[in-house]
């Protein structure tokens, strides 16, 4: 008798990670999106302290750089074509960008208020944003030229995570209830999710070709393929408010559930292997990262913490 791909992921003995945590030098640091950079440490935003924080993933060495603009609410942040990493300041209504020496340029939005997030590099060589509060999506040249894109865009979504698929981007909308699709010259398709109010954040893309989501009012991570068919998967825990999603080294779903104070793991067929408890209660846990080695970094917001993840 055959088995099935389900039955097969439900087969697999998949042992608990270990999740240690290293406490960020500043208090109320409020780390929020983290990746890893070209010189192998994980860079992050406090948006809370209005810094952009380095941990040495070898020796947990923190290193902390001030922004010039204070309060500037920093959130999205990732690595440019030049290996200094660029982040989106969103109360500043900014968009800057830090050398691996901690050299940091600015660059004012042309819009005011545009309130700018998630960030992702895109096929063109350029930084393509997100401006939540105009329901926009923005791009900036290496040199600081910045563009502003809102046709196609359903007035009032609130746009937020950014990733590259086939040349093209495609970004979550918050309030819409939709993905969606924008090529390099500006025309957005739009999909539906089909729960309503799903509340989609972070996405990832999959080496399969597949673009997975979570939805943070559903209690579900999404799965989006290359013909727009969206299909839902539930995780087990209440309530989760799932924030985060990546994709691990063995190509399952790593995610980060807020209220549940979880790390959980999905194969990518939909079936949940696990979901684990973070050591430090109502720790707020936001972004998760993979790097190279394949250890995972999360961000814990409310305890001013950075997680670790080692997959077993």
């Amino acid at each position: 008798m055959s088995t099935t791909a389900n039955e097969r992921s439900r087969q697999r003995a998949v042992a608990p990670p270990t999740i240690r945590e290293h406490r960020i030098p500043t208090k109320d640091s409020r780390p929020y999106i983290a990746t890893e950079a070209a010189d192998g440490a994980l860079w992050f935003c406090e948006s809370g302290a209005s810094k952009i924080g380095r941990l040495d993933t070898k020796t947990y060495a923190f290193t902390e750089f001030d922004l010039p603009t204070p309060n500037a609410t920093p959130i999205g942040i990732i690595p440019g074509p030049d290996g200094s990493l660029w982040f989106a300041a969103k109360s500043a209504n900014k968009i800057g960008r830090i050398t691996l020496k901690g050299e940091i340029k600015e660059f004012l939005l042309p819009t005011p208020n545009a309130g700018p997030d998630a960030m992702m590099l895109g096929p063109d060589g350029n930084i393509w944003f997100s401006e939540t509060e105009i329901s926009q999506i923005g791009r900036i040249t290496p040199d600081g030229k910045i563009t502003e894109f809102k046709d196609g865009i359903t007035p009032g979504s609130k746009p937020l995570s950014i990733v590259v698929r086939d040349g093209a981007l495609w970004f979550s909308e918050a309030e819409g209830s939709r993905v969606g699709r924008m090529t390099m010259d500006g025309k957005v398709t739009e999909f539906p999710i089909p729960s309503h109010d799903s509340q989609p954040r972070a996405m990832v893309t999959h080496p399969d070709g597949s673009i997975w989501f979570v939805e943070t009012s559903t209690n579900a991570l999404g799965r989006i393929d290359r013909d727009g068919k969206i299909v839902e998967h539930k995780v087990p825990t209440p309530d989760a408010s799932l924030r985060g999603v990546t994709v691990g080294l063995d190509g399952d779903l790593w995610y980060t559930a807020n209220f549940a104070n979880k790390i959980g793991r999905m194969a990518p067929d939909g079936t949940v292997l696990g979901e684990y408890d973070i050591p430090t209660l109502k720790s707020g846990a936001r972004c998760i990262a993979p790097m190279s080695d394949g250890r995972l970094f999360f961000t814990q917001w409310d305890a001013g913490l950075i997680g670790e993840v080692i997959p077993r």
